[in-house]
């Protein structure tokens, strides 16, 4: 039996099928091969320099430790030693407590030494003008301001404007008082006030509580009104011992009264005035007389 001759096999001509990602090997080296290798070897080079040494999330932990147990220590440290600090602030403390109140205590005990020491002034005062006085020794007791009065009389309220300032114009009628127009009483208003009730009358006349007496001045220290070097808020109350209707009337119709009503009409100073059935004045503090000596009925001291 011939066989038949084998023929070489026949080679296709058709293209092998390639690889899906033949296409995209430089896409696909970048992805496997992302880190530059020059980083590379350093990263590793670290890697292998580390390797002897703790894992760093170790390190970590324990420098956050080690800055806890610091802090804690700081806090403790601080802690201790405001407890010891504690007694002696509160040692101080005491101390001040005590000498403020040993300091008030003694302020205390020298205003009541003043107010004993004004008494008895004025007690001698009195019994100096009893003696010298003789049966009008009261009568020269009040009107020298040395004893308490009450009586009949009237009550007048002076105050500021209710918009009063601290400047205003020049241009103020009442530039002889050396002040412009601030709506604000000023010590030549209370002075016109004062006198006018003397000159109607007035037997006794206190302003704020203060007594006036021969010797009282009225004056001004800024925009502050002195009398006898006692400065006074408004609203000013006066009190004057009189006869009540007719002093109040006597007034009103008077010079310095109608000046008072024009400060009211012209600048909005706020006044009142009223009849009382009592009025009571305090005596003066003191009444010290320094030059003026009693005459004799021979006319010698």
């Amino acid at each position: 039996m011939c066989g038949m001759p084998q023929q070489p096999p026949v080679r296709s001509s058709a293209p092998r099928p390639s690889r899906p990602d033949a296409s995209m090997s430089l896409l696909t080296n970048v992805m496997d091969h992302s880190l530059d290798e020059g980083y590379a070897e350093a990263a590793a080079r670290r890697e292998a320099e580390g390797a002897g040494g703790m894992p760093k999330t170790l390190r970590a932990k324990m420098g956050l430790a080690a800055g806890l147990v610091l802090a804690a220590l700081v806090v403790t440290v601080g802690a201790a030693n405001a407890r010891l600090a504690a007694p002696v602030v509160a040692k101080e403390r005491q101390e001040l407590i005590d000498r403020i109140e040993r300091e008030t205590a003694a302020a205390d005990k020298l205003e009541s030494g003043v107010d004993t020491l004004r008494a008895d002034v004025s007690a001698r005062q009195r019994a100096a003008l009893k003696k010298d006085g003789g049966d009008q020794a009261d009568l020269v007791g009040i009107l020298s301001g040395a004893t308490d009065v009450h009586g009949p009389g009237v009550k007048l309220v002076v105050d500021d404007a209710k918009e009063a300032s601290a400047g205003g114009d020049a241009g103020n009628p009442r530039e002889t008082s050396g002040f412009s127009d601030t709506g604000r009483v000023r010590d030549r208003d209370m002075q016109r006030v004062v006198n006018g009730l003397w000159e109607s009358g007035a037997e006794a006349i206190s302003v704020n509580g203060q007594r006036l007496t021969a010797l009282s001045a009225i004056r001004a220290a800024g925009d502050a009104i002195l009398v006898d070097n006692k400065p006074l808020v408004p609203p000013y109350t006066v009190l004057a011992v009189g006869d009540g209707q007719r002093l109040s009337t006597r007034f009103q119709n008077s010079d310095d009264g109608l000046y008072l009503h024009a400060l009211q009409e012209n600048y909005g100073i706020r006044t009142s005035i009223s009849a009382e059935g009592d009025v009571r004045l305090s005596a003066a503090p003191s009444v010290i007389v320094r030059t003026a000596e009693p005459r004799t009925e021979k006319g010698t001291p």
